[in-house]
């Protein structure tokens, strides 16, 4: 199957600081992820284009996004103690919001099956008028948006280590918009406990399964059987978005899940079934290890193209299976 793969040289101009890890290599290690085998013959090029104001005021407050613009065109600076910004990063962040909507409009044209977009900065911890957690805008949200905004219904799966909180929080109130994420528990930014589950017109759509340190790729596939794909699946999504961090690799250092590279495609692979070829879109998000980012990539973009990348066994026997049995409860009452 044919993958459309969107990424802009102009990512790398991004730079948070000397010795942060959200740095340019990890682009250039999930462009040598991609180079895998049989996966670079699967994928067709992607133009990325700038989102306009308007698709980016459908998730951000039109102040923020001023405010952020300027202070960019300021030579930028410190943000938080985790984001920072310079001169070059509004145009990296904007074209990374456009990415998805570039996507979509392929992806309807009947170019391809699915798309991979290589964004920087990543999106998932941007709210709606905060720009934190390495990251400037949603680029993940505004997609979903865009389409919810046409009448789509759209699941977004986070399998980050880190909790989504941004993209949670746009649509906490939104029942257009299934947000479902898997993520370790405690940890940064310390939301996604298992009674958020939305408010108003959203109340039942947003979902969250909070996993322990050290949980393991059978604990993940039990998560996605037991209570993420029979959620979806009374959802009836139209398009699928994924938030593929790749931070859940125990080797990664910012986090302390139990994952191997091995573990991606199938998770990746089952997600993507629940709907139909041509409406599935996945972002990458985190991932700080740079070999086990380069493995996961490739492993993610094999599932899309319908092969199995398999560079290091999946993994088993972590502990989860309490946490996953309680996700399962609070959303059997839901069924």
């Amino acid at each position: 199957m044919r993958i459309l793969f969107a990424t802009h040289e102009r990512y790398l101009d991004h730079d948070a600081g000397r010795g942060h890890p959200e740095r340019p290599a990890r682009l250039e290690a999930v462009l040598s992820g991609a180079r895998f085998g049989d996966v670079a013959e699967a994928l067709v090029p992607l133009e990325v284009r700038r989102a306009r104001l308007d698709e980016l005021a459908a998730v951000h407050d039109p102040a923020h996004l001023d405010a952020l613009e300027r202070f960019c065109a300021a030579g930028g600076g410190s943000i938080d103690g985790d984001t920072a910004a310079t001169a070059a990063s509004w145009d990296a962040a904007v074209l990374a919001a456009g990415a998805g909507l570039a996507a979509v409009e392929a992806l309807e044209a009947g170019l391809a099956e699915s798309a991979f977009c290589a964004v920087r900065p990543p999106g998932h911890h941007a709210t709606p008028r905060r720009s934190m957690g390495f990251c400037l805008l949603n680029n993940v949200a505004i997609t979903a948006a865009t389409l919810a905004a046409r009448g789509e219904r759209v699941a977004v799966v986070d399998y980050d280590a880190h909790h989504g909180n941004g993209t949670q929080d746009a649509f906490y109130a939104d029942g257009r918009v299934l947000y479902v994420s898997l993520h370790e528990w405690p940890l940064y930014p310390g939301t996604g406990g298992l009674h958020e589950t939305g408010t108003g017109d959203g109340l039942g759509t947003t979902v969250n399964v909070p996993l322990p340190g050290g949980a393991t790729g059978d604990v993940y596939l039990r998560a996605l059987d037991d209570v993420i794909l029979p959620v979806v699946e009374r959802f009836s999504p139209t398009w699928m978005l994924l938030s593929a961090g790749f931070d859940a690799h125990r080797r990664d250092p910012l986090t302390g899940l139990g994952l191997s590279s091995g573990d991606y495609g199938p998770v990746t692979a089952r997600l993507l079934a629940t709907v139909a070829p041509g409406r599935r879109i996945v972002f990458l998000e985190g991932g700080y290890d740079l070999q086990a980012l380069a493995d996961s990539t490739a492993a993610c973009l094999g599932a899309m193209a319908g092969t199995s990348v398999v560079p290091e066994p999946p993994t088993g026997g972590g502990p989860g299976a309490e946490a996953v049995a309680a996700a399962r409860r609070v959303q059997l009452a839901w069924s």
